[in-house]
């Protein structure tokens, strides 16, 4: 087939990428199962994501390749999944792959039944054959050739490999869960992968797991920094934050953080940029800025916040997904830099040219391909001087000039409420107008355009196709969580009126009793061969742990303890296996710990802004904070006007009218 597929009117820019592919692709549904069933045919299943330089790679060689096409189109239906606009199917397979091989990543390439049943799979395979593996046509001719040949045993396979998705083993026999004095354990069990000299966690490739990050600070605020130095939470963060911040893994012009480092100490980072990454480093780093005070982590959470409302901000006010690793079709070209370049952008200011070729360790030779990725020699040394500052700005002005990534413009509901949570809580604690002015546009956006009449939410929004799909329990958990803080911040009752409302569609479309967790997909989505739960902390919260926490907090604000029992139980149900691996369970451990104590509860009445500025500059992980307008939580119940009240396990300390009163009755 040449020229447009059925992949033109997609929403996802992943799908609309390969739109013109001579591959014959459809995108994922019925139509595509019909015509396997119709034509007897396997399913070549692909799935990735816009900002996924692989799955360029495999694209250029094999899908825009009119031979490769011509193969495919002739052995199989080909379907191309988004994996950010279908979780849900993106990890059915990436399990079904993993079982078989041992290992996932993106793309994926996935051999199914016409049933949907996958009997083989693996991740990127080469136009021809390479480092052992095997060329794409010649993988795609002998998949052909055993389903002609051995379809019994094809499907028996398929059938066990099912049968093996579909149990679900993971969690413990319940319990009371984790409490304060398990969870002082944590810092001891994350040193042992803790690398000392450069921060983070395990070998390179490295992710900066902002989650156990924040786990640490939070584990250091309440006084469980461990009984060791090689246990120290606190010096955890710090080493791995200031390493980050000064590595180049860490855009120093713009701001913000690429997805990894393909070494251990955050030099040469895969270039993409993802909105997740920017909520959950710059919540790491608000967090350590309000317990240390250091004006460099404020400097990051400044600049990382920026740069999403900079680059990332639909005029409408929701935040687009992510910006690719490629430009010019070579990976990093867009944040690279050559010491005359430099030179160029500085023009006359020669002090300020050189100046930043010595800050940003810039050298003729290069640390990436014959270039040079930013990054700052002095681990932590961040705040520039006047020259540096110049030239920051004319290098960043001459970058702007270049071809930017790709965008992937589409809004998932679960990555905007991560971040939409994090600039709720960032522009309590700052005061910035501008930050919280964006938090009420980006949560009237969602309301908006992410649910349907009916109330029912959607996954993803893009500007010309709308919204499509059902929304999963990760958006939903990450909504309730994003309306809590906005609440917060705002003092408006309706924000907790909506996190209520979608934490009751959560409970009602996800819950599974028996299993005491959410399910990834609603009870009325499309059946998949498998239907999962989201419980590992990966490179976003798990569905369940952000439900825990996100219910938790609502139960403490709301009075509905129907939200902390469900809090309570995912937590009983995968404490023990949390302990035991923590960074997997960073959030899980999150929400223990609040269920852990009884949680802290204020509440500031009338017209007192002096007093809520108390409570949001201060970091309280425990706490939850009720102000302006009164609603139908217990906390409202015989509060005096222009008062603050600070109550804990059900008992509350004597009013307070002043901010010093105030400030000595927090921890």
């Amino acid at each position: 087939m040449s020229g447009s597929n059925r992949l033109g009117q997609e929403a996802s820019p992943y799908l609309r990428q390969h739109a013109d592919n001579p591959v014959d692709w459809y995108p994922w549904g019925e139509e595509a199962f019909a015509a396997a069933r119709a034509m007897d045919k396997p399913i070549l299943l692909s799935v990735g994501y816009s900002a996924c330089h692989w799955c360029h790679v495999m694209a250029h060689e094999s899908f825009e390749d009119a031979a490769t096409a011509a193969v495919v189109n002739d052995l199989f239906v080909n379907v191309k999944v988004d994996r950010e606009e279908r979780p849900d199917v993106d990890a059915v397979y990436m399990e079904a792959v993993q079982a078989m091989t041992g290992h996932g990543g993106w793309p994926m390439t996935v051999f199914l039944a016409p049933d949907g049943r996958p009997f083989f799979g693996g991740t990127y395979f080469p136009k021809e054959s390479r480092h052992g593996l095997p060329s794409f046509v010649d993988l795609c001719n002998a998949v052909a050739e055993a389903w002609r040949e051995r379809r019994h045993d094809i499907l028996e396979q398929a059938g066990q490999l099912t049968a093996r998705l579909q149990q679900r083993t993971l969690g413990g026999d319940g319990g009371e869960g984790p409490g304060a004095d398990d969870l002082a354990g944590v810092p001891g069990a994350v040193a042992a992968d803790f690398d000392g000299e450069w921060g983070g966690f395990g070998r390179a490739p490295k992710f900066p797991q902002a989650m156990t990050l924040d786990l640490l600070l939070r584990l250091h605020v309440r006084g469980a920094d461990g009984d060791d130095a090689e246990a120290d939470a606190l010096g955890m963060v710090t080493t791995s934050l200031d390493a980050m911040a000064s590595g180049g893994i860490y855009d120093h012009l713009g701001g913000g953080f690429a997805r990894y480092s393909v070494d251990a100490f955050w030099m040469v980072p895969h270039f993409e940029k993802m909105l997740y990454d920017q909520a959950l480093l710059a919540r790491a780093y608000l967090h350590a800025w309000q317990v240390t005070g250091e004006a460099r982590y404020r400097q990051v959470l400044d600049e990382t916040v920026g740069y999403v409302l900079r680059d990332l901000r639909h005029r409408d006010g929701g935040f687009l997904s992510a910006e690719d690793a490629d430009s010019e079709g070579e990976e990093g070209r867009f944040y690279v830099w050559k010491p005359d370049e430099i030179r160029a952008a500085c023009g006359d200011d020669v002090e300020a040219g050189e100046g930043a070729i010595g800050w940003y360790g810039v050298t003729a030779a290069g640390n990436f391909e014959g270039a040079n990725i930013l990054h700052r020699p002095v681990r932590g040394d961040l705040a520039r001087p006047p020259a540096i500052e110049a030239a920051r700005a004319a290098m960043f002005g001459a970058r702007e000039r270049r071809v930017r990534p790709g965008l992937d413009d589409k809004v998932l509901a679960e990555w905007n409420g991560l971040f939409l949570s994090t600039l709720a809580e960032a522009a309590a604690a700052t005061g910035e107008r501008s930050w919280r002015e964006a938090a009420v546009a980006c949560g009237e956006f969602l309301l908006a355009n992410l649910r349907r009449e009916d109330g029912r939410w959607l996954r993803a929004w893009q500007h010309e196709a709308g919204a499509r799909h059902l929304a999963y329990a990760a958006d939903h958990a990450a909504l309730v969580d994003a309306f809590t803080r906005l609440g917060e911040l705002t003092g408006e009752a309706r924000w907790t009126a909506a996190a209520t409302a979608t934490a009751d569609s959560l409970l009602e479309l996800f819950w599974e009793e028996d299993e005491s967790g959410m399910l990834t997909t609603g009870h009325d989505a499309e059946v998949l061969v498998a239907r999962q739960q989201d419980l590992l902390d990966n490179a976003t919260p798990s569905a369940n742990s952000n439900a825990a926490l996100a219910l938790a907090r609502l139960a403490a604000l709301t009075g509905e303890d129907r939200f902390g029992a469900i809090a309570r139980r995912i937590v009983e149900r995968l404490g023990g296996v949390a302990l035991e691996h923590p960074t997997a369970f960073a959030n899980l451990l999150a929400a223990a710990d609040v269920l852990a104590r009884p949680p802290l509860e204020v509440v500031v009445t009338g017209d007192r802004p002096d007093l809520v500025g108390v409570v949001h500059r201060r970091w309280l992980p425990g706490a939850v904070l009720a102000w302006g307008e009164r609603t139908d939580s217990p906390l409202w119940e015989g509060r005096g006007d222009g008062l603050a009240y600070v109550c804990e396990g059900y008992a509350c300390r004597q009013p307070v009218s002043t901010e010093e009163e105030l400030a000595g009755q927090l921890p």
